[in-house]
């Protein structure tokens, strides 16, 4: 069994997501001890990695929520499951997308600064010349 701080270590995530996460009813079956501490076996520090990594996909809290509860119905629910899993990769995709988009802007303009070093162009770069360039 571990305590918050022991599975927040463990799981690289920080006791109040931990505490988080589990107030918001993603860790079913949550143990306690005698003094009301929270306690996770294998199987809660499984629907915890489960939950990081959704969370890491994106995906809000609201949205894993329904995930775990589906989870929790059993198998009639998988068709239900996967469709959550595909919208979640059509917006990290979409989110790839504009993460390629923005480091092509700065591939661009690392070689446009290294074109400026290399004086194979003036600077242009910097706003408070913009008039005087322009003159």
């Amino acid at each position: 069994m571990y305590n918050v701080k022991e599975v927040a270590k463990l799981l690289d995530l920080s006791e109040h997501t931990v505490r988080f996460y589990t107030d918001k009813g993603l860790v079913p079956n949550l143990q306690r001890d005698k003094n009301n501490n929270r306690l996770f076996d294998e199987e809660s520090v499984n629907w915890l990695t489960g939950v990081k990594y959704l969370k890491q996909c994106g995906m809000s809290v609201e949205h894993i929520k329904a995930y775990v509860d589906l989870c929790l119905e059993g198998n009639s629910t998988i068709q239900a499951r996967y469709e959550i899993i595909l919208r979640q990769k059509e917006a990290a995709l979409a989110q790839l997308e504009e993460a390629q988009q923005r480091v092509q802007y700065m591939i661009n303009k690392a070689d446009h600064y290294q074109d400026i070093i290399n004086l194979i162009i003036p600077d242009d770069t910097n706003p408070g010349h913009w008039n005087k360039m322009k003159a």
